[in-house]
């Protein structure tokens, strides 16, 4: 996604609202709310039936190769160029590099635990941001914002009542996820490679799929490839739901409303993921529920510190819930 397919969309949107259209973009909202917010539990199930890595590069590849025949059917435009395509497959790169780790760590890392520490990924752009050339500096309200926001990840992990949840060697590589993800959130703001937002969508999960795919087989998960009905059902729910009707409804939302206010979905996932958690049995601790208020609240004051439209989308594209 670049800055000229968002401006389009968010100037497109007053047209949207004017026609009585607002009660469909708030349920296309709520549809990105919880489907990418269940995602966490999905993925959490998936691995326990399939190998992690092959398992999210075919759910990737798949979902990659319907868009790419839904644009070429449309007659959407692709990248400019040989360079186009390679910028949008770095994004693919960095963006399912970071879904993979997430994958893998599902393995041991509950699901509602795993929603909030992937929430930091705002708090990861605004560093990025502050360190590189021309990049937004933050304020006290920013500054604040990370010191909550990291504040409330370690009272999670550290605190004793998670130890059965997480352990430090989970939390260290879902960090590493936030901040790869990071790294594309603010990569994609800096190039203009051309493209509509579906073809460059299309690119980026075929590639980064094919990526996962020749990790998980380098990693022999070949071998241990076995679809049960469970495992089927759970990768077509993630490349129906999770990847195309996800990002289908994201697409019609920042259509409709502006890339601020659309972002906000990334503040009702992690809620829903520890919901879901619970509900399937998943431990909800106090100390959990305390430290996603303070983790949730960093990240507002964080995306709420910046004037500046264009750096107001990176943080709203920063959200690993589409997981």
């Amino acid at each position: 996604m670049n800055n000229d397919n968002d401006a389009d969309e968010e100037s497109g949107g007053r047209d949207n609202r004017s026609s009585g259209g607002e009660f469909k973009v708030i349920l296309a909202y709520l549809a990105v709310s919880v489907i990418w917010g269940s995602t966490y539990l999905v993925n959490r199930i998936g691995v326990s039936e399939l190998p992690p890595e092959l398992f999210s590069g075919i759910r990737f590849i798949i979902a990659g190769l319907i868009l790419l025949v839904y644009t070429v059917v449309r007659k959407e435009a692709f990248p400019a160029g040989l360079n186009g395509v390679w910028q949008q497959t770095v994004v693919g790169l960095l963006f399912q590099g970071g879904i993979g780790i997430v994958v893998w760590t599902a393995q041991w890392v509950h699901s509602g635990i795993t929603s909030l520490i992937v929430a930091t990924g705002p708090l990861f752009i605004a560093i990025i941001e502050f360190l590189i050339p021309g990049g937004q500096k933050p304020g006290i309200k920013a500054w604040l914002g990370l010191l909550l926001g990291f504040g409330g990840m370690s009272f999670l992990v550290l605190s004793g009542e998670n130890a059965a949840s997480v352990n430090i060697w989970g939390a260290v590589l879902l960090l590493l996820a936030s901040f790869i993800w990071a790294i594309g959130s603010v990569y994609i703001q800096r190039i203009r490679s051309g493209g509509s937002t579906l073809a460059n969508l299309s690119i980026q999960m075929l590639t980064g799929g094919v990526m996962l795919a020749g990790i998980g087989i380098g990693m022999g998960e070949f071998s241990k490839l076995h679809f049960t009905a469970t495992g089927l059902l759970v990768t077509l729910y993630l490349i129906l739901f999770g990847s195309i009707v996800g990002y289908g409804s994201y697409l019609y939302v920042l259509k409709s409303w502006p890339a601020t206010k659309a972002g906000t979905y990334a503040y009702v996932n992690p809620v829903v993921a520890v919901i879901l958690g619970g509900i399937v049995g998943e431990p909800v601790s106090t100390s959990m529920v305390l430290s996603a208020i303070i983790i949730i609240g960093g990240v507002i004051l964080v995306q709420m510190s910046t004037s500046s439209p264009s750096a107001s989308a990176v943080k709203d594209k920063s959200s690993l819930s589409s997981t």
